[in-house]
């Protein structure tokens, strides 16, 4: 038989869990005076938002705040640690929705943040120190107060166990120190990157009483604390998260969060297969689909829910530089380490027969690794700027690539094209290779690899190339693993070839060292996934973290383009230009898209909201 407590009545309630949270929690009072600092920063320039500001741009402020939004996506998860890739396989919807960060970064501008967690942030024109003053408002979700104790545990614990890329930024450091409850400062002195100050804004911040270190490195499903707009309500092991609002959420009505987060719950779905997933959405049961078939794009919509606006689809402009995906050659490997074999190889991809009879002619061939954006060093020739940085690596960057004409191999896209080939067979013949009864060789040696996939598209796309491959005498064998043992192949650098797909900002910056830079070549589960040793790269990289002004750092950027594209470190693919988006009609979407995020305003759609019940 279960006992019930005598009823309490809501107001006297109120009142005890008040009482309750003055004795368990210090108080800050003494500390919340006005802060020093701005309130905002901008990479290069100064904020857009210069002043006290009501929602961001993309955010609509009379948005609705109701009801449930159900999302899918392909696979599973064993992990609500999304700090640690030891920690296993994690959910996704946990970052923003339960972590936050310091500072928040708007989607509308290269790379500014404003202030979230820290009220403001202070630093100097050198950036060698960064002092974070803390929200007095601002607590976890069983209302303990954030403090700069918390924030510090958290710098030391993802120091030393989080991402690679997080622990190379945070290693860095020289010196941290608490002065109050509410603020902490670093020391950057000497350090040489003007973005670190932005990086450590972007950290989030973990309740040191309800973080076991010890543990940090183990895939969890405990509930976990945070400070964000929502709260794990369900866990279904594989299968299922669903996030709920916190309706005490601290930061509610802070600028930066006004318009966002509109929906009382969010029902995150997993499935194991692509068709699963896109069934599931024309049967009604997800509100929203972004598709990234274009096959399935241009002849899949026509199901009843379409036909009759229950459900609508559009193409809607994908803001900021397309990143690089692309065929990459682990140069751990021997077989790889001449640039002339990467570049024959490349040579025989044919894009224009693969768009035109696999993705319905929806995709551009990618170019560089910032494209379509001021980013980009295709198409123009190298600056008197962009030369002086690469004036101590003579010969790094190809004549054509310095200026401005390479362009990825093109075929006529009937499939049997002669031309590339046979460059492809000069340049291999140039590397030692002889064509022996119709196969490549180098000193008895085949030339052979293999093609790692972790699903049927990439399957069908290597195999395709495993084909063009074929014809000049290579041999490459397409591998399909499962999610897990791709995982793990690939953070081991165990593979000779994979799809690898590197996102673009319009700010890059501390992110580029765990991509192409030489300290991550053996760095476990680095972004580096071709191994890449240059110290070209390495000089350009460092070069657009101290650059000061847009006019440096738009130099710096195509001075890295030019040398990455000289390594021949990847087969380029292509990229669509449009966000491809199915939602249902009951959902509305904010009138300003963000210039340089998805339509869709992330992956929980964080800017919109359910029109009707």
């Amino acid at each position: 038989m279960t006992s019930r407590l005598p009823r309490v009545p809501a107001l006297a309630f109120a009142v005890i869990a008040l009482v309750l949270r003055a004795a368990c929690w210090p108080t800050h009072a003494a500390e919340a005076a006005k802060p020093a600092g701005a309130p905002a920063i901008a990479m290069h320039g100064g904020p857009a938002l210069d002043g006290p500001f009501d929602h961001l741009p993309y955010a609509d402020p009379a948005a609705m705040k109701r009801g449930r939004l159900t999302i899918g996506f392909l696979g599973t998860f064993d992990s609500l640690n999304p700090f640690n890739l030891k920690a296993g396989s994690t959910a996704q919807g946990l970052n923003a929705n339960v972590f936050e960060t310091l500072m928040a970064r708007s989607l509308d501008e290269p790379f500014t943040l404003y202030g979230l967690i820290a009220q403001t942030i202070e630093t100097n024109a050198d950036r060698s120190f960064a002092t974070f003053r803390l929200d007095p408002r601002a607590h976890f979700s069983d209302g303990a107060p954030i403090t700069s104790a918390d924030v510090l545990f958290t710098f030391d614990l993802l120091k030393s166990k989080g991402r690679p890329q997080q622990r190379a930024a945070y290693s860095l450091v020289k010196s941290v120190e608490t002065p109050d409850a509410l603020t902490i400062r670093y020391d950057l002195s000497g350090i040489g990157d003007r973005e670190m100050p932005l990086t450590l804004a972007l950290m989030p911040v973990l309740p040191r009483y309800k973080t076991d270190p010890a543990k940090f490195d183990d895939a969890s499903l405990a509930i976990p604390t945070g400070s964000g707009p929502y709260l794990v309500a369900d866990v279904k092991p594989g299968q299922r998260i669903v996030l709920r609002r916190d309706q005490d959420y601290w930061g509610k009505d802070l600028p930066v969060r006004r318009g966002l987060f509109n929906f009382d719950e969010i029902d995150i779905e997993y499935f194991r297969d692509a068709n699963s997933l896109f069934e599931a959405f024309a049967a009604g049961l997800l509100d929203f689909r972004e598709e990234t078939n274009p096959a399935r794009w241009t002849n899949a919509y026509d199901f009843p829910a379409i036909r009759d606006r229950r459900a609508v689809r559009q193409a809607l402009p994908a803001g900021g530089p397309k990143g690089m995906e692309g065929f990459v050659f682990n140069l751990r490997r021997p077989l790889f380490v001449d640039n002339r074999v990467r570049e024959a190889l490349g040579l025989v991809f044919d894009f224009e027969w693969v768009n035109a009879n696999l993705y319905a002619g929806l995709y551009k061939r990618t170019k560089s690794f910032f494209d379509d954006s001021e980013l980009a060093s295709t198409g123009r020739a190298a600056s008197a700027a962009e030369l002086a940085l690469l004036a101590p690596f003579p010969g790094v960057v190809r004549a054509d690539i310095l200026e401005g004409s390479w362009r990825p191999a093109a075929t006529d896209g009937l499939g049997a094209d002669r031309t590339q080939p046979k460059r492809a067979l000069a340049l291999l013949q140039a590397a030692g290779y002889e064509l022996e009864g119709g196969r490549l060789t180098k000193g008895g040696e085949a030339l052979s690899f293999e093609i790692m996939v972790k699903e049927r598209n990439q399957e069908r796309l290597a195999l395709n190339y495993a084909d063009s491959l074929g014809r000049i005498g290579v041999t490459a064998k397409v591998r399909l693993v499962d999610e897990v043992q791709y995982q793990r192949r690939r953070q081991k650098f165990d593979f000779d070839m994979m799809i690898g797909n590197w996102l673009a900002s319009a700010s890059p910056g501390n992110e580029q060292r765990s991509r192409w830079g030489s300290a991550s070549a053996d760095q476990e589960a680095s972004f580096n996934l071709a191994g890449v040793e240059s110290p070209a790269a390495d000089a350009m990289i460092n070069a657009l973290l101290v650059a000061k002004t847009d006019e440096e750092f738009v130099a710096a950027v195509r001075a890295y383009d030019r040398v990455l594209l000289s390594g021949f470190y990847i087969v380029p693919l292509f990229h669509a230009q449009d966000q491809w988006i199915a939602a249902s009609s009951k959902l509305a979407r904010p009138r300003n898209l963000p210039r340089y995020g998805p339509a869709s305003g992330g992956a929980t759609l964080d800017t919109w909201w359910r029109k009707e019940p």
